[in-house]
């Protein structure tokens, strides 16, 4: 089966819609699904839940959706970086469920394992974990957390078949595994597209089951969030 789409336009038709929760994977700018976030943003689709480990960077990555206010919420565990968001969140314009990076790391990864909550000691005793279950084991108190099942991911990977085997590239794998395998749609952006078998089993970091459809973006910006030289270089 033949999962390659034209452009990221026609590979979000008829998928997004209004009021979706969206996992996007990506770290920083890392990994960043880019074209379908840019596809995603004409889409016009709004009040957007979007689980992503941050919200890019002003006027780049998700930062162009809170610039056009199509996110309603955000579950983030880092938003550092974005004055958009910051100025959203303290004028109470967005929501944001802020979430230790591992916790949302495991809530997605439990997502995609059928698993619809696990228990952990990280927020505990804190307002992370206001309004959760707290239970003991072995004399140490835990917080309940609930699996992550987004209904649309946005991914990034650096290669995939044409059934949608993927591979990624380096610390470009971050998020984009379990985001894929956690949502109930998988849309994928890679640089290339081999034909089926091109791949070695062993060299298939996500296999295609996953994924629905693919999108080729050959030549993405791949922005540096923060370049850094060392003196008198």
């Amino acid at each position: 089966m033949n999962k390659l789409f034209p452009s990221a336009a026609e590979a979000l038709k008829g998928v997004v819609k209004d009021g979706q929760l969206l996992a996007v994977g990506g770290f920083g700018l890392c990994g960043i699904p880019e074209a379908l976030i840019d596809a995603l943003c004409d889409s016009g689709v709004k009040n957007l839940t979007v689980i992503s480990n941050n919200a890019g960077v002003d006027g780049f990555g998700l930062g162009k959706l809170l610039g056009t206010r199509q996110i309603k919420k955000m579950i983030s565990s880092y938003v550092g970086e974005n004055k958009e968001f910051e100025r959203q969140y303290l004028s109470n314009e967005l929501e944001l469920e802020f979430t230790p990076q591992g916790t949302l790391a495991e809530k997605l990864r439990a997502g995609g394992a059928g698993i619809p909550a696990f228990f952990t000691k990280t927020g505990v005793g804190t307002i992370v974990a206001e309004s959760k279950e707290l239970r003991e084991f072995d004399g140490q108190t835990y917080v309940m957390e609930r699996a992550l099942v987004p209904d649309v991911a946005l991914v990034k990977a650096h290669v995939a078949d044409k059934s949608g085997n993927l591979r990624f590239r380096l610390t470009a794998r971050n998020f984009n595994p379990a985001a894929a395998m956690a949502g109930k749609f998988c849309i994928v952006e890679v640089e290339e597209v081999v034909e089926v078998g091109q791949l070695a089993p062993d060299d298939i970091h996500l296999p295609g089951i996953y994924v629905q459809r693919i999108v080729l973006n050959a030549t993405p910006e791949k922005r540096i969030e923060k370049r850094t030289i060392s003196p008198g270089a």
